[in-house]
């Protein structure tokens, strides 16, 4: 659709209608227009967002339910009284960088240690250029901070302790509820359920996840860089994999191992789908259906399997090789480099293993929700309607409530406009208007600054034909790109080509053994990307910011995973 086509676009949604929106707060929240179903928290202020630590979970632009449920869910991860940590740009969730910030700015630290600091949970690789805008603190602000930061902490720690529990019971736990959800028949009735159960159940899931990747990321990036230091990228690289355990498949390569399994007869289609039929695409839109609810996914995913065998347990044989040849080198250093660093290489993958396993029961929490939403829209009558309105609409509507029904139409076409542009810079400073945006034939796909005349911008490493990005994966390959902007693209990838795209999610996964290379444009050493081709021994260079704007299908390249570079070779 042509951004002009429409007499209504963002930039008409005014500061003044984003701060009535907000309940006249002032503060950073969804700044969701009802009438329209328009989201722009940048209309609020001068703040820097990033999607990066998002980008993964959310592929696409979320309908207004799908966002309203990540709303709900986080509503109280609050580092800073009165400042979201998260909002809404657009349809895309958006970390507000500058209340993360506010805190170690106002007491006195630097920008650059903020960043290192959160590395690891942040995702975030900012140009030195780049600023921080600060939100003024006086005494009073900080005490209120620090007092909100040590509640996070708490609940953090005291998920780390349910999430054994969690894991052992939330499988049946969901199948249980959805019974419950099934066999409800009244609208009232469904909303009692959310309240009662469902809502407490999703908000327990959430902070053992939050608490979980705290927990699994604090000493990685450090443990990173000294086994960089100690042995170089490459055994570095090998001896940050090995995740998954001898006896256990990481979830995130489940689905791709399953495959497999399930090819060669070794599983039933009834196990495989229990195992991994709630990981899919766009798993935090819970509009999509799982591919437990689509036989005909399993069906194309076999196919395509067959057209383009791939062994995975084979790759990840030969990457237990490779770490076992890296562990000798790490013991043949002296006794006291290599003794503190071994047990936490161990300890580092085993936390690793409880983040995983982690995520993937929050996304059967993710389905449990979007079971409850196609059941709401069965009882009212609106079919899939229902994810046009919000968490608080639907829930009004159960009990007799239909008067936000006549915005669906226009909140349906302006979802449609969203999905239709190009995928958002990763970092965004200022106010943000996506269809201006996205109609500037000058604009960057990797960072957006109201204050700067971004099209001055050099790429990062100051040669046209040299990409930079983060290492994620050792190794150093030649091959053809194929550039693709959806998972579902997959059977176009030919064995033994650079797979280039924006950012993976769980949906990927089965491709990337056909890979000779992953590169991407959002990611981080602990994104989706990096931890897969890690297992897998492939190397990956991500966070490029443009590499599918600068990397077209036929290019030649040869990637670097452990410099974290793609050059260019001939087009």
């Amino acid at each position: 659709m042509n951004p002009e086509s429409s007499p209504s676009t963002p930039s008409q949604y005014s500061v003044q209608a984003a701060q009535a929106a907000a309940g006249g707060k002032g503060a950073i929240q969804a700044v969701f227009d009802p009438a329209t179903g328009q989201a722009n928290a940048t209309l609020l202020g001068d703040f820097l967002w990033t999607n990066v630590n998002f980008g993964e979970a959310v592929t696409e632009p979320m309908t207004p339910l799908a966002w309203s449920v990540l709303e709900f869910t986080l509503d109280d991860w609050i580092f800073l009284p009165g400042y979201a940590t998260t909002g809404n740009i657009g349809g895309c969730p958006y970390l507000n960088i500058s209340a993360l910030a506010a805190l170690y700015l106002a007491l006195g630290r630097s920008r650059d240690d903020f960043l290192a600091r959160l590395e690891g949970t942040l995702y975030l690789r900012l140009p030195d250029d780049v600023d921080i805008p600060r939100i003024p603190l006086n005494l009073a602000g900080i005490a209120a901070g620090l007092a909100q930061v040590a509640r996070v902490q708490r609940k953090y720690r005291q998920g780390v302790k349910a999430l054994p529990a969690y894991l052992a019971a939330n499988p049946d736990s969901c199948r249980l509820l959805t019974e419950r959800i099934t066999a409800t028949g009244s609208g009232r009735a469904l909303a009692a359920l959310w309240q009662q159960e469902l809502k407490p159940h999703v908000k327990h899931g959430v902070w053992v996840v939050l608490g979980t990747v705290d927990y699994a990321t604090g000493d990685t990036m450090a443990l990173r860089r000294e086994l960089i230091a100690l042995l170089g990228p490459e055994d570095a690289h090998i001896l940050m994999a090995n995740v998954g355990a001898a006896d256990a498949t990481l979830p995130s390569l489940g689905p791709l191992v399953g495959l497999a399994q399930l090819a060669r007869g070794e599983v039933s289609r009834e196990a495989y789908l229990a195992h991994y039929g709630h990981r899919g695409p766009h798993e935090f839109e819970i509009s999509v259906p799982r591919p437990a609810e689509d036989p005909g996914w399993l069906d194309l995913q076999l196919a395509q399997l067959r057209e383009s065998p791939v062994d995975p347990e084979a790759l990840l044989a030969r990457q237990r090789q490779a770490f076992a040849a890296a562990w000798e080198r790490l013991n043949a250093l002296p006794a006291r480099q290599a003794i503190g660093i071994r047990h936490r290489i161990v300890e580092n993958a085993r936390r690793a293993r409880l983040r995983e396993e982690a995520r993937s029961e929050y996304v059967r929490d993710r389905w449990l929700v979007r079971r409850f939403a196609v059941r709401a829209g069965e009882l009212t009558g609106l079919g899939d309607d229902v994810f046009y309105l919000t968490l608080p609409e639907v829930l009004g509507l159960l009990e007799g409530d239909a008067s936000a029904i006549p915005t669906i139409p226009a909140r349906r076409q302006t979802h449609l406009r969203y999905q239709a542009l190009p995928p958002y810079p990763q970092v965004i400073r200022g106010p943000f208007d996506p269809f201006q945006w996205a109609a500037d034939p000058r604009r960057r796909s990797d960072i957006f600054d109201a204050h700067a005349p971004l099209a001055a911008r050099a790429p990062a490493t100051g040669d046209l034909t040299v990409l930079a990005g983060s290492p994620a994966a050792a190794g150093r390959v030649e091959g053809l790109v194929r550039r693709l902007d959806r998972a579902e693209d997959g059977p176009q990838l030919q064995p033994g080509e650079v797979l280039v795209t924006a950012l993976t999610d769980i949906a990927w996964t089965p491709l990337f053994a056909r890979a000779a290379a992953i590169v991407t444009d959002i990611g981080a050493p602990l994104s989706h990307a990096a931890i897969v081709a890690r297992e897998l021994g492939i190397p990956a260079v991500v966070g490029c910011g443009d590499a599918t704007v600068r990397l077209h299908t036929g290019d030649r390249v040869r990637v670097d995973g452990s410099r974290g570079t793609v050059e260019i070779l001939n087009r």
